[in-house]
């Protein structure tokens, strides 16, 4: 069933009902994951999540990255933290605030105005472009109160970073501290109010300024923007057919999940060249 919920995802199969009909009509897929006569209905994709739960994809995500962690691909010296928004599967309500079908979803501030839905705050590998920790949260939560929490995750996992990157809605004083706090150099661009002379700025044009050596690490931000925009075009990150945090936190593990399995198919095929390429291993 995991093995269905993954081909979801990496054949980019836009709902449970879909994917039911595919396994259905396709022999070949369907022993592929594990189906050896009769194929689930689309609803026992539904429980098999349920039963599962969260803390289970949790625990597959971070059973690859180990295994990454150990072939090599995944270091980690240098992790760059940020959020993207994903839109909910419901309309607003009438408040303007919620979902109408999905009450845990809320209005927040997207890239083009305010949109329903969640928001996925991710740590990656600027290496590697791999994620290394991730939480979901309503749209509407700032993005500093993850910050330290994205941090934990990873160096529960034995990673010990040395910089941590960030755009300038983290530019705060605490979020600094929590970074410092883990050994690490704190790579924030300051607010456009500050009087700081020598600090690293970024302007409208997203062009950083500042001292050199600052610019050239803070490049390495853009890795989890590509990280993004991968999950989005490839593995159905912003393609919502469930409602719910629980259920929505287990679609994005999902997508993750088929991110760090591609990678380790292709350490397994010994082309660490292509970890990063979904294309290659699905078309």
């Amino acid at each position: 069933m995991l093995k269905a919920q993954l081909l979801k995802h990496l054949l980019q199969i836009p709902s449970d009902r879909r994917l039911a009909l595919r396994l259905r009509g396709d022999n070949e897929t369907a022993k592929a994951c594990g189906f050896k006569k009769q194929t689930p209905s689309h609803g026992l994709f539904t429980q098999f999540r349920h039963r599962l739960g969260e803390k289970t994809y949790f625990s597959v995500f971070n059973h690859l990255l180990r295994q990454l962690r150990e072939s090599g691909v995944v270091k980690g010296e240098v992790i760059a933290v940020d959020s993207t928004h994903v839109k909910a599967y419901s309309q607003r309500s009438f408040d303007n605030r919620t979902g109408k079908s999905d009450p845990d979803a809320r209005v927040g501030r997207g890239k083009r105005g305010f949109i329903l839905g969640y928001r996925v705050h991710t740590a990656c590998c600027t290496e590697s472009e791999l994620p290394l920790a991730f939480t979901v949260a309503p749209c509407n939560a700032n993005d500093k109160r993850f910050f330290g929490t994205l941090l934990e995750a990873v160096h529960r996992l034995g990673i010990r970073f040395k910089t941590v990157l960030a755009d300038a809605q983290y530019s705060s004083g605490r979020v600094r501290e929590a970074a410092e706090g883990y050994g690490a150099e704190p790579i924030i661009p300051v607010r456009k109010d500050s009087k700081l002379r020598e600090a690293l700025r970024v302007g409208r044009d997203f062009v950083a300024s500042g001292a050199r050596r600052l610019v050239e690490l803070f490049k390495g931000r853009w890795s989890v923007e590509r990280l993004f925009s991968r999950a989005k075009e490839w593995l159905l990150l912003d393609g919502l057919r469930v409602r719910g945090l629980c259920e929505v936190t287990i679609h994005v593990a999902l997508s993750l999940i088929a991110m760090l399995a591609v990678a380790f198919a292709a350490v397994g095929f010994s082309r660490p060249d292509l970890v990063r390429s979904i294309k290659h291993f699905t078309a």
